[in-house]
């Protein structure tokens, strides 16, 4: 059951209610081992933490930066700081020295904590060009400190200011003061433009949202929850406080790369995550099944079309399975699915939510056939996440992006817009007034920049309002439409679809270059490097014909014609992706202008903009 409470105390109530149980793990930087925390612990840690923040002078509604990947000590930080009424401001941790010298002088940051080494340099670096910046409180112990550097010193001899809560009368008091209007969190946003803007989050917004979602997300204190995306993504962040608030234990990833052995190794129960990742497991499952034997493919096809009658044709719709289907899924469940779920380390799945960008049809359908409840939602940081979500053991269409919550209000707008007002709802960006009148209508309603419609109920997305795209021929694109249904192919790592004022529909692609590579060896084409995978013509003809089955669906003008392959990933160092990994098409465009003038070439005599092979007719028109 929820313990209902306001953040600053929420630690040290779930502590009173749960003790000795464990709340908690974790790894150390640089340790394989894990780690555990109690709930005592936990409240022990975020106490010396308040404390110590009032001895280094840290006021009421201060803001204060992270600049870290996840562990333990963020938790231990965020939760000290609301003690004392101060606001929070994460920077995610792959941000650039401009970025946060931009995010520490907007936000007059006096005080950073700091993950790594790397996160370390970069602070140190721009320390000089940021007036406000007084001190550097470091996480990792293995960080090297400048010697000329007497502003930083180590997270554990900071905790030492705050050891038997020298301050703790007036910790109490300030608990006391705590209330629903003061900020929580600014957390500035990156952008697809590349414009930064702070959104004010305030404890009142996080109480209403955690209500809201208590309501329709069955965590529980059993649970087991994986803490996957970055605590600076709204969606983690709204997620991992509801766990909390529900007692459930954290489990903490550090690492991005490590999710699935981290999964395997600690078998959580529930993970927030965005469609990328459920895509990568369908892309190796679906290349299992290209590799297995004839037979093996048969029974696999055969046990997932089984698992989609039951769960999307039936379930998911609200009817119940016939008898006989009900007892070959059970089957399935026990057996087949079973293998599949316990190679991710999910061997008593509960709920797995699911935004941040569009979730292809297929991908979903797959995830629930394997008896994986995804949660597919929509929202937003200016919302405080949940704007809407599928609900555990209800109807859903495989689509949608569920039921709005309780409290949220939605309107239509110019463009189909979708329009937000309600108790979760940002009152605005950090110190920018003119981008807040522009940001809500005449109504007070906020403008999303989304397009959508209702349907009995639930709430569909359709694309970006400012990403669609119009050809030169009049026909609007919706390029992360595209975009999501050509990256469940095994071989799309990455795709950015091009079509803005252009003739035809093209796209810019990186593959999935140790698949393609295997693709190359097993069917005898040699390659000494990446360019030469990239321009060679049967490889070509490979992906121009995974593509053309893809996008059968679409109509003649929204298919891609022609596509490049490209042999570097999409970056966010060179500005081609936002922290979230979304992509910055400007930029693109801008990067990539040579490779996309090419494919708009009336002649093509190179593989290097290659066309789609059922449209090879039509790429002039």
């Amino acid at each position: 059951m929820q313990t209902k409470c306001h953040l600053s105390i929420l630690i040290h109530e779930q502590a009173k209610k749960y003790g000795k149980r464990r709340a908690l793990i974790y790894r150390d930087f640089g340790d394989t081992r894990w780690q555990s925390a109690t709930w005592r612990d936990f409240s022990r840690k975020v106490r010396h933490v308040s404390n110590a923040l009032l001895n280094i002078g840290v006021k009421v509604q201060e803001n204060i930066g992270v600049f870290s990947q996840n562990v333990v000590q963020y938790l231990y930080t965020d939760f000290g700081a609301f003690g004392i009424r101060a606001v929070t401001v994460p920077f995610y941790a792959t941000s650039s020295e401009q970025q946060i010298q931009y995010m520490i002088n907007d936000a007059q940051i006096r005080v950073l904590f700091v993950g790594e080494q790397e996160q370390y340099d970069k602070a140190l670096r721009i320390f000089s060009h940021c007036c406000s910046l007084e001190r550097i409180i470091i996480y990792d112990r293995r960080v090297k400190i400048g010697p000329a550097d007497k502003n930083s010193i180590y997270f554990d001899d900071f905790l030492t200011l705050g050891e038997n809560s020298p301050r703790q009368s007036e910790v109490e008091k300030l608990y006391a003061e705590a209330n629903d209007d003061d900020l929580c969190n600014i957390l500035y946003t990156s952008g697809t433009t590349g414009d930064s803007k702070g959104v004010m989050l305030t404890y009142g917004q996080y109480h209403a949202a955690l209500e809201a979602n208590d309501k329709i997300v069955p965590v529980r204190d059993d649970d087991r929850v994986m803490n996957f995306l970055p605590i600076t993504h709204i969606f983690e962040r709204g997620w991992l406080f509801l766990s909390i608030s529900e007692g459930a234990e954290i489990v903490i990833n550090t690492d991005p790369k490590e999710i699935q052995q981290s999964m395997r190794e600690t078998h959580p129960t529930c993970m927030s995550a965005v469609p990328r990742f459920w895509e990568k497991v369908y892309a190796e499952v679906m290349d299992r099944i290209d590799h297995a034997t004839p037979a093996q493919q048969k029974l696999l096809r055969k046990a997932w079309a089984i698992g989609r009658k039951h769960n999307i044709e039936y379930l998911s719709r609200g009817r119940r399975p016939p008898l006989a289907l009900k007892m070959k899924y059970a089957l399935m469940h026990r057996t087949l699915f079973k293998i599949v779920r316990n190679e991710l380390g999910l061997d008593h799945p509960n709920i797995f939510p699911t935004a941040g960008a569009t979730v292809s049809a297929e991908v979903e359908e797959f995830v629930h056939s394997i008896g994986i409840c995804m949660i597919v939602g929509y929202g937003l940081t200016e919302s405080l996440a949940t704007v809407s979500a599928d609900h555990k053991n209800e109807p859903f269409t495989v689509g949608s992006v569920g039921r709005p919550i309780d409290g949220i209000d939605i309107k239509f707008g110019e463009n189909d817009e979708i329009l937000l007002k309600g108790p979760t709802i940002t009152k605005g960006y950090y110190k920018r007034d003119s981008l807040n009148r522009e940001a809500f209508d005449e109504e007070g309603y906020f403008r999303t920049g989304d397009s959508g419609y209702m349907r009995n109920g639930e709430l569909f997305l359709k694309d970006r309002i400012k990403d669609l795209f119009k050809t030169s021929n009049g026909k609007y694109i919706a390029p992360q439409m595209l975009e999501s249904k050509l990256l469940v192919d095994k071989y799309i790592d990455q795709i950015a679809v091009i079509a803005d004022s252009r003739k035809f529909v093209s796209a810019l692609i990186i593959p999935d270059y140790a698949l393609l590579e295997e693709y190359a060896r097993d069917n005898g084409i040699a390659f000494g490097s990446r360019e030469e995978l990239c321009s060679d013509g049967r490889i070509h003809t490979m992906m121009a014909e995974r593509i053309e089955t893809l996008q059968q669906q679409f109509a003649s003008y929204e298919k891609i014609k022609r596509f490049t392959l490209l042999p570097q990933h999409f970056t966010m160092e060179r500005g081609e992706l936002t922290n979230t990994l979304k992509i910055r098409r400007k930029v693109l465009a801008r990067n990539y202008s040579a490779e996309i003038e090419k494919m708009y070439e009336e002649e093509q005599d190179t593989a290097g903009a290659a066309p789609v092979a059922s449209d090879r007719a039509d790429t002039k028109s």
